[in-house]
């Protein structure tokens, strides 16, 4: 009985399998590029030749599936949508398993924004090689951003240049969560305000298909810089904000792990401010501008510091380099400041600190190669026999992914102080407003 069902249900799945129909590698140019987006089904590829499109890309209800992905990319050349008024350039609307790849989208100084999803969810959405740029007329004007419940979403090697903000994620009231990210290898510059903000995240309503398990948010190798542009007085903001995760339900175990980034200037604000649960570590933070804000501030915002570690940065500012706020419902030690290199008027301030090397912001240039140049000169690489300490015992980190690699993604050995494993010549990616390379 029970084989003679078995086989009823195989066949009925063959043959609904062959009755499926298959994937199709489709081409699209100005003229019926919306038409084929009609088309769109799970696994479908569609092309963009080269040219000017000018009503945008609505994808309203359309999922892929796991494997088979809805891949939107451009061919031999980045297609390039012109903004325009009353209707943002992409719009993903109730839809998952989503790619758009190789594609520019040109703000042309028009009040809307560049990417952004919408409606109940959008998950396993993939972003990848797009330039957006010209979305600078106002600082609510946004490059990429989610309005929904937003999920294991990957977004890479994007440059971004002059958007009001570069990305945004969440919703100021706290709803519209974004969780299980992967935010790696973009640049992102002269925003006027953020360059990347996750909002906190209240209680998460509960989708069908959300995961529920606890998840990292990882924002690794990317460039984050605010050198022009950005607004000034009660406007002023960090390059990178980051709220915090549910106090309750899923996601309050949440953790953003933050690592091998570049941050670079601003004149009006923080290179970085945090709150919840955070692992920042093997960044680069260089900003010449001696504001009140410090380089790093780990401080309540809508909620408090819980559990955060900060280690093996390199840090200079002429003012505060780390500023560590703790409140009432966090324990002192669960803020810990361990192994970084920083150079500012008050190094480090706040937090559980240990093995770190300090000294004024003058200081650097006699532990580092070129740290007063302009960026296309600037050298953060310690000079030979500098930034080294007794080694260190780096497993007190081994639950973060990478923890044993430096700015550069070399292998450590515990022994220098910093961002980055060694001295003399840097034998890696050198600090630079483009994007950033791997080693080879």
């Amino acid at each position: 009985m029970f084989r003679s069902v078995f086989l009823l249900f195989a066949v009925a799945i063959l043959a609904f399998s062959s009755a499926a129909p298959s994937a199709e590698e489709m081409r699209a140019d100005p003229d019926n590029y919306k038409r084929q987006i009609s088309r769109l089904k799970p696994g479908d590829i569609l092309l963009f030749s080269p040219g000017v499109y000018r009503q945008g890309i609505f994808i309203d209800g359309r999922n892929g599936r796991p494997g088979k992905p809805i891949t939107l990319a451009g061919i031999g050349g980045r297609p390039i949508f012109l903004a325009r008024p009353g209707q943002d350039t992409v719009v993903l609307h109730d839809s998952s398993y989503i790619t758009l790849r190789n594609l520019e989208i040109d703000g042309r100084g028009v009040m809307v924004n560049g990417v952004q999803a919408s409606g109940n969810f959008a998950h396993h959405i993939v972003l990848e090689d797009l330039l957006i740029h010209n979305l600078g007329r106002h600082q609510q004007l946004v490059a990429i951003s989610s309005k929904c419940q937003a999920w294991d979403w990957q977004v890479r090697r994007n440059i971004v240049i002059g958007a009001g903000t570069g990305m945004y994620f969440g919703n100021s009231d706290g709803n519209h969560p974004f969780w299980g990210g992967l935010i790696e290898n973009n640049l992102i510059m002269n925003t006027i305000g953020y360059n990347l903000q996750i909002k906190h995240q209240n209680p998460r309503p509960r989708l069908p298909g959300m995961p529920l398990e606890p998840r990292a948010s990882v924002i690794r190798h990317n460039v984050f810089s605010k050198a022009a542009g950005g607004s000034t007085g009660p406007d002023a903001r960090p390059n990178v904000l980051v709220g915090h995760w549910p106090l309750q339900g899923p996601g309050k175990d949440d953790i953003y792990l933050i690592y091998g980034n570049f941050f670079y200037e601003n004149p009006n604000e923080a290179l970085f401010q945090g709150e919840g649960r955070i692992a920042l570590y093997s960044n680069l933070f260089y900003n010449s501008h001696g504001n009140e804000f410090p380089a790093i501030a780990i401080q309540p915002h809508n909620d408090i510091p819980r559990k955060v570690r900060v280690f093996f940065n390199t840090v200079l500012h002429p003012g505060t380099g780390i500023s560590v706020v703790r409140k009432e419902g966090a324990r002192e030690s669960d803020q810990q400041i361990v192994g970084n290199a920083v150079f500012a008027e008050t190094p480090i301030r706040g937090g559980i600190q240990a093995e770190n090397l300090t000294a004024a912001y003058s200081a650097a240039r006699d532990h580092l190669q070129s740290p007063f140049e302009t960026v296309v000169r600037l050298g953060l690489f310690p000079k030979p026999g500098r930034l080294q300490r007794e080694r260190f015992d780096l497993n007190r980190f081994s639950e973060f992914p990478d923890f044993d690699r430096d700015f550069n993604g070399l292998k450590r050995d515990g022994r220098f102080r910093g961002a980055y494993s060694g001295a003399g010549g840097n034998p890696g990616w050198s600090p630079a407003l483009e994007l950033k390379t791997p080693v080879r």
